[in-house]
C-alpha cells in the first residue's frame, strides 16, 4: 500500500455485515470516502483513498477493491450504491465540458455576456466577468416569439432551427441548449424545436430551458440550461462508465446520485439533468448534520464539514437543512458573490470557505500571515503527507500543535512525515519572523476565525443568534477545529457523530429520494385561479412520482411540500413561502406576510402581492435508511496516554482516548483528545464530553 492509499475499517466482524448493504462513494478534493453500511445492524466498513484528480473514478475503484479485500464484503451483497462527485463542478470551473451550442430567440444571442449588467466588484477597472460556456460563433438565433403570458406573437421557423443546428454540428458542437424567450410560460416552441432536431439528429443531446429551469429572468434561465448542456455529454459518459464498472465488480445494486438539494435521483434522471448534481458532495455533508442532529435531539444545528480542501457550513432548522432555489457555480473569485454563473436549481444553502486541512499558509503582500483559499489538495497534499508538498498547510500546523498524532493518523494506515511538516513551517516562520510554534498557532487561529466569521454572517442574515445553535462537526478536519470555532461563535455545544471523518458519505446513505419541480405563474395574488394552481401542482406531483419510484424509495412514506415565490408588486426579488393546505387569497396572503415579517420585521402598508412561481418538493425515504451507525468496540488501553496540546487557552497535557473504547454514558473532562481512525475530536480545558447511546459525542463548552 502506498503512502496515499490510506484506509481504516470501522465494523464489527465481517459476519455481522448482513443484507441489505448500501455503498456510498463520495469523491472529494483530497480523499475519496467509501462506506459500506449494513442498515440492519448499523455496522459499517470504511475506506479512504487518495483522490486521483486526473481520473476521479480510478481512485474510487482502487478504493473499492481495497474495501472489499479488507472487509471481506461480497460485492453481490450490495443492493444500493449512492454517489456524489465534484467532477461536473470542476468541468464548469476548468471549462472542460462538451462543445456546446445555443439556439435562442432572435435578438437574444448575447444574453450570456450581457448577464445581469452588474459588476461584482464595483471599483475594479480590470474586472473579469465569467467567461460564457458557449462562444459567440456557437450562439445562433431562431425566428420565433412568445409574449410574457405564453401567447404566440411570431410562429416558430422549424426549417431555420434545423439549418442553424446543422451549422453548429458542422462547427463541432456536441450538445445543444434551446432557450426561447418566455418559454417558462409556454414550452410549445422549445418542444417543437427539440422534436424536429431529435428526429433529424438523434444522437445530439438537447437541453430545454422549459425542462431545466422553467422560471422568469432570461439570464439565470439561460445560464442554467447552458450549464446542463455543457456537462451533459460528460455526465452521460461518466455515469454509464461508472455503472458498467460497478457491474464489472459484481455489484448488482442500482446506482443513485446525490442531488444538490440533499436528495437522491436515479441514474436516468441524473444523466438527463446533471446540473442538479453540481453541489452533491457538500449537500451530503449538510444532510448528515441534519440526521445526526436529530439523533442527538437537536432542532437547530450548524453543520460544519471540514475536509482537505474546503469547509462547508449549513444551517439546519427544525431538523432539516435550509434549501434555496439557486446558487453560483464556477466563480471568478471563489468566495465573492456575483462572480459566478447563476444556477437556478434547488440546492442546500451552503457557505463554502477556503479553509481545509490542505489550505496553504504563506506570507501576504504585506508580510502578514495568510491561510488559503488555495489548497494543496490530494496532489501534492500537505507537507506531512510525504507526497512532494513543500508549503505548510493547516494539517501541518495541527500536527505541530499536538492536535494530531503522526502514529495514529487514519488509524496508523498512513505514514506521516513530521520532519517535512516542521521544515515547511520553519521556512515560512523565518520569512515572517515568527517562532514555528507561534506560526502554527496563528495558522490554526486564522482558519478558525475565517470559518466562525462566515457562520456569524450566515446566521445573522437569517435573523438567528449563534448561541442558539449546536455545532455538528464532520469531515476529517472538522472535529479538530470545532472546539475553537464554537468558542469564537459563542456556541455552547458540539456534536461529533460516529465515523465523523466520512460524514458526507454516511449522509448520502441516509438521504431520501427527492424531486423538486417549478412552474411559472406571474399573476397578481387577487387574480389567481386556485383551481388551476391545484391542477399545476397535481401535474408536477405526477411527474415526480415516477422518478421517486424508479429510485427505489419507500413510497408508503411519500411526503410533498407545496411552495410559491411571492413578492410585493414592484419588488425585484421574491420570498419562497410554504403554502397552507387550503389555497385561497386570504390563506396564501397570510402565509406570505408571516414569512415576510420574520425576514424583514414589517410589511409595506397597502402593497399588492403577486405570485411569480409555484414549487413542489416531493421526497420519500430509502428503505431502512434511518438505521443508526454502530461503532466498532475495543478494550480500553491499560496505560492511559497523554499528549502535549497547544489549545488557545494555553499549552497543556491532554489525555488521549480511543473512541472505540468509549461506552455509552461515559463522561469525560477536558482537556482531552478523542481519536478515531478518520478524525480527531479535541475538547479543551473546562469542557466536558458525554457519549450518547448511538455513539455520538456531545461536548459542553464552559460558560
Amino acid at each position: 500500500m502506498s503512502d496515499m492509499n490510506v484506509g481504516a475499517i470501522l465494523s464489527e466482524t465481517t459476519s455481522e455485515l448482513r443484507f441489505p448493504i448500501s455503498l456510498g462513494i463520495d469523491i472529494g478534493g483530497t480523499f475519496t470516502d467509501l462506506v459500506a453500511l449494513d442498515h440492519r445492524s448499523g455496522s459499517a466498513a470504511i475506506w479512504k483513498e487518495a483522490t486521483t484528480p486526473d481520473d476521479p473514478a480510478r481512485g474510487a475503484f482502487a478504493g473499492l477493491r481495497q474495501l472489499f479485500a479488507r472487509s471481506g464484503i461480497d460485492p453481490a451483497a450490495i443492493r444500493r450504491v449512492v454517489h456524489a462527485t465534484t467532477l461536473f463542478t470542476n468541468a464548469l470551473i476548468e471549462r472542460k465540458g462538451a462543445p456546446t451550442g445555443l439556439i435562442t430567440t432572435t435578438g437574444f444571442a448575447d444574453i450570456l455576456e450581457i448577464g445581469l449588467e452588474r459588476k461584482y466588484e464595483l471599483y475594479d477597472l480590470a474586472i473579469e466577468m465569467p467567461r460564457p460556456l458557449v462562444p459567440r460563433p456557437w450562439r445562433r438565433e431562431a425566428t420565433e416569439r412568445l409574449a410574457p403570458d405564453g401567447s404566440v406573437e411570431t410562429p416558430l421557423d422549424i426549417a431555420g432551427v434545423l439549418r442553424e443546428t446543422e451549422g453548429l454540428l458542422q462547427a463541432g458542437v456536441q450538445s445543444l441548449a434551446i432557450v426561447f424567450l418566455h418559454a417558462y410560460a409556454n414550452p410549445v416552441h422549445e418542444r417543437a424545436a427539440a422534436a424536429a432536431i431529435t428526429e433529424r439528429f438523434p444522437r445530439l443531446p438537447v437541453s430545454l430551458s422549459s425542462d431545466v429551469a422553467p422560471e422568469i429572468r432570461e439570464y439565470p434561465r439561460a445560464s442554467t440550461t447552458v450549464a446542463n448542456a455543457y456537462i451533459r455529454p460528460l455526465a452521460e459518459a461518466y455515469l454509464d462508465r461508472l455503472d458498467s464498472a460497478l457491474r464489472g465488480l459484481g455489484i448488482p445494486g442500482r446506482l443513485s446520485l446525490m442531488l444538490s438539494s440533499g436528495g437522491l435521483t436515479p441514474l436516468a434522471e441524473a444523466k438527463r439533468s446533471p446540473v442538479h448534481l453540481l453541489e452533491s458532495g457538500p449537500a451530503a455533508g449538510a444532510l448528515a448534520g441534519a440526521v445526526f442532529g436529530r439523533s442527538a435531539g437537536l432542532d437547530r444545528v450548524l453543520a460544519f464539514d471540514m475536509g482537505g480542501t474546503t469547509a462547508k457550513l449549513a444551517i439546519v432548522e427544525n431538523g432539516e437543512p435550509l434549501v434555496g432555489w439557486g446558487f453560483e457555480a464556477a466563480r471568478q473569485k471563489r468566495f465573492l458573490r456575483g462572480s459566478g454563473l447563476p444556477i437556478r436549481i434547488a440546492a442546500v444553502e451552503l457557505i463554502e470557505i477556503g479553509a481545509g486541512g490542505g489550505s496553504i499558509a504563506r506570507a501576504s503582500e504585506l508580510g502578514t500571515l495568510q491561510v488559503g483559499p488555495d489548497s494543496a489538495g490530494a496532489v501534492p497534499g500537505p507537507a506531512c503527507y510525504g507526497n512532494g508538498g513543500t508549503e505548510p498547510t493547516v494539517t501541518d500546523a495541527d500536527l505541530a500543535l499536538g492536535c494530531l498524532d503522526a502514529g495514529s493518523f487514519l488509524g496508523g494506515a498512513m505514514r506521516i512525515d513530521t520532519t517535512a511538516a516542521e521544515a515547511a513551517l520553519m521556512r515560512l516562520a523565518r520569512s515572517i519572523g515568527l517562532a514555528p510554534t507561534r506560526l502554527a498557532a496563528g495558522i490554526h487561529d486564522i482558519v478558525n476565525e475565517t470559518m466562525a466569521g462566515a457562520a456569524r454572517v450566515a446566521i445573522a442574515e437569517r435573523g438567528g443568534i449563534p448561541r442558539n445553535y449546536a455545532l455538528l462537526a464532520t469531515g476529517g478536519a472538522g472535529p479538530v477545529h470545532a472546539w475553537e470555532v464554537a468558542r469564537k461563535l459563542g456556541v455552547r455545544q458540539i456534536v461529533c457523530p460516529p465515523a465523523a471523518g466520512v460524514g458526507s458519505a454516511l449522509g448520502m446513505l441516509m438521504a431520501p429520494a427527492r424531486v423538486d419541480r417549478a412552474a411559472a405563474l406571474n399573476q397578481a395574488l387577487e387574480a389567481v385561479d386556485w383551481g388551476a394552481v391545484a391542477a399545476t401542482f397535481a401535474r408536477l406531483h405526477h411527474e415526480a412520482l415516477a422518478i421517486i419510484a424508479e429510485a427505489g424509495a419507500d413510497m408508503s412514506r411519500l411526503a410533498a411540500r407545496r411552495m410559491a415565490d411571492l413578492r410585493y408588486i414592484g419588488q425585484g426579488s421574491e420570498v419562497t413561502v410554504v403554502l397552507p393546505e387550503k389555497l385561497s387569497y386570504e390563506t396564501v396572503l397570510q402565509a406570505f406576510e408571516t414569512r415576510y415579517r420574520a425576514l424583514f420585521t414589517r410589511t409595506p402598508p397597502g402593497a399588492a402581492v403577486e405570485i411569480i412561481a409555484l414549487r413542489l418538493s416531493v421526497a420519500a425515504p430509502m428503505q431502512a435508511a434511518d438505521r443508526a451507525i454502530g461503532l466498532q468496540r475495543r478494550t480500553a488501553e491499560t496505560t492511559p496516554r497523554q499528549r502535549c496540546v497547544r489549545f488557545p487557552e494555553g499549552e497543556c497535557d491532554a489525555a488521549v482516548l480511543d473512541r472505540y473504547t468509549l461506552r455509552p454514558g461515559t463522561h469525560i473532562d477536558g482537556p482531552v483528545v478523542i481519536e478515531e481512525d478518520e478524525s480527531t475530536l479535541l475538547v479543551g480545558p473546562g469542557g466536558t464530553a458525554r457519549v450518547l447511546p448511538d455513539g455520538e459525542i456531545v461536548v459542553e463548552l464552559p460558560p
